[in-house]
């Protein structure tokens, strides 16, 4: 961050500016969507620009560092697997919540739940976030309050803290889907979904991706069961009357645990993934194709092909992380290592977010509140991300004439 930003006065400058106008937002008028509220807000005024500017030159500046290079005019990703596409880094939505502890229960979305921020079950309010991450750096796309069921259905409590009426209980993989729908909707270029295991255990989070035809790369859980090698199900003979058979049945074939076809590979490769503060971040890796096995006892196909990634450190006794990657057969071992650990850019969003721009600082109780004060800290956060990159050399893109 260049040193001459003095972020105090930033972030008084935004809130000056933005509080006024967000206390003219009505509780039912897109509180939960932060973009939305930016906009309309400011709809008639420059900053409206100025925000949509942010993002497309935040994606843009994703998009467009090697070919600007090359004197190429195409966004990158049309044509991912050919050409110069191998060698360019890949740009990554990342899905993730953070916690915010709380001491009462009067706060709107606070429960005894768990927070990996806090890695305990405490009393707290979770938000998933939608995060792009190259190798520039990261930009917060958007914020979803996590309402617990509790909340959900209790009428008092919703009614004490102005939560609309069209905002239902939705778990956390669902809020991941609807920022990543709503950003979608920006005409921002998709990118590769990246998510820990609490997103990639969930099968229908993962499904909805495929039928979304956007890439994954998944933690999961070392229960897992895949197919190594391709099952040959079959469908029992139909019977003269009713209806013919759907389900698919396996016989004596049975899938392994993602755990148990680490154990059983061969040809791990040590990969080094980025340079930390203390030297290189390497560890060993293992990557093969397989097929999920949610649901075959209940007689479903088996999934597409993916790849398996697999990191074991020399040191463990066994396997610490696994993931399923939707990317194409073509996909190198530290391609695919790079894109699982893309994720470490996020955590230093978050501590940023709170310690210097006061994410977590808020004391208030109410749902647009809460909206309104994450609005602040995102904007603020764009602000500095796209200065730091105007500080660099050959920074070329401007958010005023990007929104023009």
């Amino acid at each position: 961050m260049p040193s001459w930003i003095d972020v105090e006065s930033v972030w008084n400058s935004f809130c000056l500016i933005f509080w006024n106008q967000l206390g003219a937002v009505s509780v039912g008028i897109g509180a939960q969507y932060t973009y939305e509220v930016c906009c309309w807000m400011a709809s008639e005024s420059r900053l409206s620009q100025w925000l949509s500017g942010c993002l497309m030159a935040m994606s843009r500046r994703c998009n467009s560092s090697l070919d600007k290079a090359r004197g190429i005019g195409r966004p990158y990703g049309s044509d991912w697997r050919g050409g110069w596409s191998k060698l360019e880094p890949d740009a990554v939505w990342v899905i993730d919540d953070t916690g915010f502890p709380k001491q009462g229960e009067h706060s709107v979305g606070v429960e005894r739940q768990y927070s990996g921020t806090l890695g305990k079950t405490a009393n707290c309010q979770v938000a998933v976030s939608l995060h792009e991450v190259c190798t520039e750096g990261a930009a917060v796309l958007s914020w979803r309050l996590y309402l617990p069921e509790s909340w959900a259905g209790d009428s008092q409590r919703r009614a004490e803290a102005g939560i609309p009426e069209e905002v239902k209980f939705r778990k956390k993989w669902e809020l991941a889907l609807e920022m990543i729908d709503q950003a979608r909707g920006w005409e921002l270029a998709a990118r590769i979904i990246v998510a820990d295991a609490g997103y990639g255990d969930v099968t229908a989070f993962r499904e909805e991706l495929e039928t979304r035809k956007l890439p994954y790369v998944v933690g999961v859980q070392s229960h897992t069961g895949v197919w190594v090698e391709p099952p040959r199900p079959r469908k029992l003979n139909p019977k003269q009357t009713g209806r013919p058979p759907s389900a698919w049945h396996y016989g004596k074939q049975r899938p392994v645990a993602v755990k148990e076809a680490a154990q059983q590979a061969h040809g791990w490769k040590k990969i080094r993934w980025r340079e930390g503060s203390k030297g290189w971040l390497e560890s060993r890796f293992w990557a093969g194709r397989v097929q999920p096995s949610h649901g075959f006892h209940e007689g479903r196909k088996p999934g597409k092909h993916i790849w398996l990634l697999v990191e074991w450190p020399e040191k463990t006794k066994e396997p610490t992380k696994y993931f399923l990657c939707d990317l194409p057969a073509a996909y190198s071992l530290r391609r695919l290592v790079q894109v699982a650990k893309s994720r470490w850019k996020i955590e230093q969003d978050y501590q940023q977010l709170k310690e210097e721009l006061g994410l977590d600082h808020y004391e208030g109780r109410s749902w647009s509140g809460w909206h309104h004060h994450v609005t602040l800290v995102m904007l603020a956060h764009s602000f500095l991300t796209l200065e730091t990159f105007r500080n660099k050399k050959n920074f070329w893109l401007d958010p005023a004439e990007d929104a023009s």
